[in-house]
């Protein structure tokens, strides 16, 4: 069967780690901070930056940076931890399966104020490559990019992903059709809907079927 994975309703983004270590305290930025917010409190003043990491290790690599953020002191400057996901259904060989399938793999998100010390504790943590930014400056993410990833992360319409392409062929598996072989006309994945070229009575007719009821030959 082949494998696919629909979007349920009003995905969310998962929070690898929120309030690392739960402190408040102000500190001193080196870059990325306008000079009117030195007054306050370095949560307030804190913004969000990207960082390379190993794709499929983004996990490992957030939990890593957590333990070291807590160990080294750097707690009042690196605050959250975010690994934006999408909760989808996956069905894989005709079983249900809940899966958090990541927005950005390889990228992790961090909130945090730098400085020299917070930079080389982000930076030397094993998984992360780098900061995305010019040079050798981070570059924080805007408030609207912020909320464009929130918004795309929070898109609630229903969205079915498989792995078929147009021309492909296919085995039908299901249906009146089941055991007809075929080739891929047209993909719905909105809809999570085949168009299939089926030979009925020697003539190429196309068949409308589930991505459940086919799979790859």
């Amino acid at each position: 069967m082949a494998d696919i994975a629909a979007t349920t309703p009003a995905p969310t983004l998962s929070v690898t780690e929120r309030g690392l270590g739960g402190k408040n305290i102000p500190g001193h930025i080196i870059i990325n901070t306008a000079p009117q917010d030195e007054g306050l409190p370095a949560a307030k003043r804190a913004h969000w930056y990207v960082v390379h990491t190993y794709s499929g290790h983004e996990a490992r690599v957030a939990e890593t940076l957590r333990q070291r953020v807590a160990t080294l002191g750097q707690s009042d400057k690196v605050f959250e931890l975010l690994i934006p996901t999408q909760d989808k259904i996956q069905i894989r060989h005709g079983k249900k399966s809940s899966v958090k399938e990541k927005i950005f793999p390889g990228y992790l998100l961090i909130k945090m104020t730098v400085d020299d010390d917070s930079w080389l504790v982000v930076r030397t943590t094993q998984g992360i490559t780098g900061f995305v930014g010019t040079g050798n400056r981070p570059t924080p993410l805007s408030e609207s990019e912020v909320a464009a990833i929130m918004q795309f992360a929070q898109m609630g319409a229903p969205k079915y992903k498989a792995n078929f392409s147009v021309g492909e062929a296919v085995k039908i598996t299901d249906g009146p059709f089941s055991d007809f072989l075929g080739s891929i006309e047209s993909i719905d994945e909105a809809h999570g809907k085949l168009r299939v070229l089926v030979s009925i009575f020697g003539r190429e007719t196309p068949v409308e079927l589930d991505f459940l009821q086919v799979k790859k030959i």
